[in-house]
């Protein structure tokens, strides 16, 4: 057993320690590894719960929202008792009283250019948002850094999930635009079920966890469909794009300042 492992540790980590493919050294790592999530809400929730118990060392959170009472169907790291509460405070209790090994940077603000730099102090990036010009951001910050990200999105009854690591195709290739204003309703006017977050959030986690443990492979160049309806999952290639802005042969994008992240997010 590693010295760095205390008794309350190899307790709480006992189920991980007894794999052979994860063991001490590599709970170590999961303890070694700092991940930012984007978005506390019904993504970040599950991915936060998830990181946390598996012993991510340190985990930075961003959200600018407060808890409201229509987002407890889904969001399941917030409480009733939470409402009105900057939704990073509350992440933050959460984890704190679920495991004292993880440190927590809370960032009450919304993620922008003035601020992407924050993926720099990161190892591993979890969009987890909500909107098409934070996605973008995301993706063309972490690209740049050369920093992994899992990205997840849910609408109605359906979900997705990838992974960018840098050495593949990025967000842009797989969406070159974003749709049209109006087209793409949101959760609010749409709606969402309630646990389908979370299947997706944690296939997110999932993802963290691996790329923590240099184990598997992960789901850069292909993109998970899941539909709860039907009970069935796609899996869709990406493939790089040599016209993308950011990853291509000639990228028209190397600051993000240069880019413009409302509307359809085009240069």
């Amino acid at each position: 057993m590693r010295p760095d492992l205390d008794p309350e540790q190899l307790d709480r980590y006992s189920r991980h320690i007894i794999m052979d493919d994860v063991g001490p050294a590599g709970q170590a790592a999961l303890l070694d590894t700092d991940v930012l999530v984007v978005g506390a809400g019904g993504l970040g929730s599950p991915a936060l719960q998830y990181l946390a118990a598996a012993g991510i060392g340190r985990l930075g959170i961003v959200d600018d929202d407060t808890v409201e009472r229509s987002n407890l169907q889904r969001q399941v790291i917030h409480a009733d008792s939470d409402v009105g509460r900057p939704k990073v405070e509350s992440a933050r209790d959460f984890v704190a009283d679920l495991n004292p090994d993880v440190t927590v940077d809370t960032h009450e603000l919304r993620f922008s250019a003035d601020n992407a730099d924050l993926v720099d102090d990161y190892d591993i990036v979890v969009d987890a948002s909500d909107n098409f010009a934070t996605r973008f951001l995301v993706n063309d910050a972490c690209t740049l850094a050369g920093v992994p990200f899992s990205h997840g999105a849910v609408f109605r009854f359906e979900g997705q999930v990838t992974t960018f690591t840098g050495d593949g195709p990025c967000y842009r290739c797989l969406f070159p635009k974003a749709p049209p204003a109006g087209t793409v309703p949101d959760c609010s006017t749409a709606g969402v079920l309630g646990v389908l977050p979370g299947t997706i959030g944690c296939l997110q986690a999932t993802e963290v966890c691996k790329l923590a443990l240099d184990y598997g492979d992960s789901l850069a160049g292909r993109l998970l469909a899941f539909d709860a309806g039907s009970m069935s999952v796609d899996e869709v290639p990406i493939e790089p794009n040599p016209d993308c802005p950011v990853c291509g042969d000639d990228p028209a994008i190397d600051d993000i300042t240069e880019a413009t992240y409302e509307g359809r997010c085009e240069l």
